[in-house]
């Protein structure tokens, strides 16, 4: 294990400040690898893998790579749903938005279906200048509170006029004056309801938070992700699709925003239409989407 941790270390050019540092992650390296090889022993329909969050604690994960925060508001505010009345029997088995040219977050999918154009829109600036509610940068936040932030501030610039550094900045209001696309408003997908959600992914890409720091979504790395998963809602991600897998086994594709080392290029294939009602991890409770 040792030996493990060390090509570990190579492979994610992982060091530490001491030789006591070190053993401690080694120990925390240790029992996360445990956990994965009995997950991956187990007859399931995914596999995980010892990535580069494989020296972190729970709650370290948690603090460093999750940061959804769920309003107290939120259940009682309701909105339209403007595809309710859609028919299931109408939709397609299967929809990939990475295949139409709007395979990005929900902002620049509902830009890409109403104006044609795909444009990187800055996500620094969102973390820089949406500072004055519930968001707070690299501390967290909640989608539609940023889908509020964009319609009030006009838009966002691009991501090549002011680009992603991962650490929160001042917010540079010359770069976030030149707008480069907006939103007219947001709606939220009733919530408890993966009828309604497959609904809203058929025609746009969604919004949608999950138990991100649980351990099977953490170190995921391909199939479709199925069983016992947590609803502590931390983590944002994008429904940017559906599908049926070779097993038959129903699914949701989502985009996460942890690299394309992570996951199956940076996505993640997680049980679609499963006997809880919050959905897997409970991508079902908090869905929502940009209008255009």
């Amino acid at each position: 294990m040792v030996a493990r941790h060390e090509q570990w270390m190579a492979k994610y050019g992982r060091v530490y400040s001491d030789a006591a540092e070190k053993a401690q992650r080694l120990e925390v390296f240790k029992a996360n690898v445990a956990f994965i090889e009995s997950i991956n022993a187990g007859n399931h329909k995914f596999w995980l893998e010892a990535n580069q969050f494989a020296d972190l604690t729970d709650d370290e994960f948690r603090a460093t790579r999750t940061g959804y925060k769920l309003p107290a508001s939120k259940g009682q505010r309701t909105t339209a749903f403007r595809y309710a009345n859609v028919s299931l029997d109408d939709l397609s088995d299967s929809v990939d938005w990475r295949a139409k040219g709007a395979m990005v977050a929900s902002m620049e999918g509902i830009v890409k279906l109403s104006t044609g154009k795909l444009i990187s829109l800055s996500e620094q600036e969102l973390m820089d200048c949406d500072v004055n509610g519930m968001d707070q940068g690299c501390n967290g936040g909640e989608m539609d509170d940023a889908f509020q932030f964009i319609i009030d501030n006009g838009g966002l610039t691009t991501e090549c006029n002011y680009p992603y550094t991962a650490v929160d900045g001042t917010c540079n209001s010359g770069k976030a004056s030149k707008d480069a696309a907006s939103i007219k408003g947001y709606e939220d997908v009733p919530a408890n309801d993966e009828a309604s959600l497959r609904k809203a992914v058929a025609n746009q890409p969604v919004s949608v938070a999950v138990d991100g720091g649980d351990s099977l979504f953490r170190f995921y790395k391909g199939g479709v992700l199925s069983g016992a998963c947590g609803t502590e809602l931390d983590h944002g991600i994008a429904a940017v699709g559906y599908g049926v897998a070779a097993d038959g086994t129903k699914y949701w594709l989502m985009k996460n925003s942890w690299g394309t080392a992570w996951g199956e290029g940076g996505y993640i294939r997680m049980e679609r239409d499963i006997s809880d009602e919050e959905g897997l991890c409970g991508l079902a409770m908090q869905p929502s989407y940009p209008t255009a």
